[in-house]
């Protein structure tokens, strides 16, 4: 009782009849997005199931009445965690907010209409004309739906396989779009600027990167793009975009209620005889996701060969912001790509790794790999979000693809290797393994061949126990990592050995 009289006196006018302001949409907004934690930056998306966030930050244009109010804010993201909501701009501040987030759609319409009356509506086969005949819904969603009609109770789309239900009316608490609701008082009507700010799931964003060798094999061209997913039901129209990399903490509470929310509505026929099959499935449609029930699809391209428009590159504590230059559209349930970032002639070395298994005498596979340095002096000197490599080599007059791999996320300055597919014509063997009148050493043998028309530069890491240590090494040795690392030139159709020994020291 005390909490509410303290609260009345805070709020007077709340006892008094609301009056009801909305707002339909906002005057500009900005959408930061957030990659999905846990997911590897070079997977594709789950288009139907994105667990990225972004930060939605509205400015929105209301008319206030003297006295309390609820403003109604139209047409905010579907996937709203109502509690991260900030509305700042208001003279006395919110009181209580609410997310109405019930669209309509086939199951919400059909669950929120138990006990009314609909309209039932089929096509009489042998006539061909509509018919139409009064019901009410008497049971739930699960199990069959129950229709009482003036011949009793019996399931829907049963008798007719076409039929389906007009609602008269909306039933209460179904909104066309999610909308948040805060009330509020002011002291004397005003027109005002208001910022809303919340969190929102079922967005996601990723980083792709296409490299084209030049014919040389020490520079290429670099060209990135990012690329912006929404599983959300809202359309952000001129929005000032940006995406954030690296690792930030984010807890997951609450969104696995927040997506995958089927709002198709099936019937179940309680029948003697078995229904008939169904229809064939539509022809699969690559990267596409099921739409919902009165929602659009949409795929959204831009693209600008000649002289785009780059992301800006902005830090952001230990992490790393990119806007997007030019306000865009994130369209509902769609992905749109963006130029991120081009580069031209930037200093490469391809090379080939390994690691030597010292207890395996068979060939052993090497992995082909690019390196790049992450500096200006090397044409590039950018900081890069993790994401998928495309490799193009040239081939005749056109260029084909020669390898997919990935990058992490890259700070200018640093190195930065590329690991692509495993090689075909160089690979590993280990000639001998031979144990001394030492018990506690063995020498060792490996050999690199090389079966292209070029000589080739490989790395072959040596990975040594806790207590090894390699001794008297043919070729000298850097370390990498903590371990030795041998790294030779092999000719064409060559053959580089290293000896070495391996001590324990137990």
């Amino acid at each position: 009782m005390r909490t509410l009289i303290a609260a009345m006196a805070l709020w007077p006018g709340l006892a008094l009849a609301q009056q009801a302001v909305t707002s339909a949409a906002p005057a500009s907004v900005a959408v930061t997005i957030y990659r999905e934690p846990g997911r590897a930056a070079d997977a594709a998306f789950d288009r139907g199931w994105l667990r990225g966030y972004a930060l939605v930050t509205e400015t929105r244009d209301v008319d206030l009445p003297a006295g309390p109010a609820t403003v109604r804010f139209e047409g905010v993201a579907a996937g709203m965690l109502a509690e991260t909501a900030l509305v700042r701009g208001l003279p006395a501040g919110v009181a209580e907010q609410n997310l109405d987030a019930d669209l309509i759609g086939a199951r919400n319409l059909y669950a929120r209409s138990f006990g009314r009356p609909v309209i039932l509506r089929h096509t009489d086969p042998r006539s061909g004309a509509v018919v139409e005949e009064q019901a009410v819904i008497r049971s739930g969603l699960d199990g069959a739906a129950v229709i009482q009609t003036r011949d009793g109770f019996r399931s829907a789309r049963c008798a007719w396989p076409d039929e389906y239900i007009s609602y008269a009316d909306l039933p209460a608490g179904l909104v066309a779009k999610p909308t948040l609701s805060v009330q509020t008082r002011a002291p004397a009507a005003m027109h005002g600027r208001v910022t809303l700010s919340y969190l929102a799931w079922g967005f996601d964003w990723r980083a792709d990167y296409v490299l084209t060798m030049a014919r040389d094999g020490r520079h290429l061209d670099l060209a990135a793009w990012i690329t912006l997913a929404s599983s959300d039901d809202t359309a952000f129209a001129g929005a000032a975009a940006a995406v954030v990399a690296g690792k930030p903490e984010k807890q997951t509470r609450g969104w696995e209620n927040r997506f995958g929310d089927d709002q198709s509505l099936s019937f179940t026929c309680e029948t003697a005889m078995p229904p008939p099959p169904p229809p064939p499935p539509p022809p699969m449609v690559e990267f596409m996701a099921p739409a919902p029930v009165a929602a659009k699809e949409y795929i959204v391209v831009t693209a600008q060969r000649r002289a785009p428009v780059m992301a800006q590159q902005e830090a952001l504590g230990d992490l790393k912001l990119y806007r997007l230059p030019l306000p865009t559209m994130i369209a509902p349930r769609a992905q749109k790509q963006m130029a991120f970032a081009e580069r031209r002639a930037v200093k490469v070395q391809p090379f080939y790794k390994g690691t030597l298994q010292l207890d395996e005498h068979e060939d052993q596979p090497l992995r082909q790999a690019l390196r790049l340095n992450n500096r200006k002096a090397a044409g590039l000197g950018l900081a890069l979000p993790a994401g998928h490599v495309v490799v193009l080599e040239p081939h005749g007059a056109t260029t084909l693809p020669v390898g997919e791999g990935r990058i992490d996320d890259k700070a200018v300055g640093e190195e930065i290797d590329i690991e692509l597919g495993e090689a075909t014509a160089v690979y590993l063997a280990e000639a001998d393994g031979r144990q001394r009148d030492d018990a506690r050493a063995h020498d060792h043998i490996a050999a690199v061949t090389n079966g292209r028309d070029q000589p080739v530069i490989v790395e072959l890491a040596i990975p040594l126990d806790e207590g090894q240590r390699l001794t008297s090494p043919s070729h000298p040795l850097t370390r990498k990592n903590g371990q030795p690392l041998w790294r030779i030139t092999v000719p064409a159709h060559g053959m580089a050995r290293l000896a070495f020994r391996v001590t324990d020291s137990a």
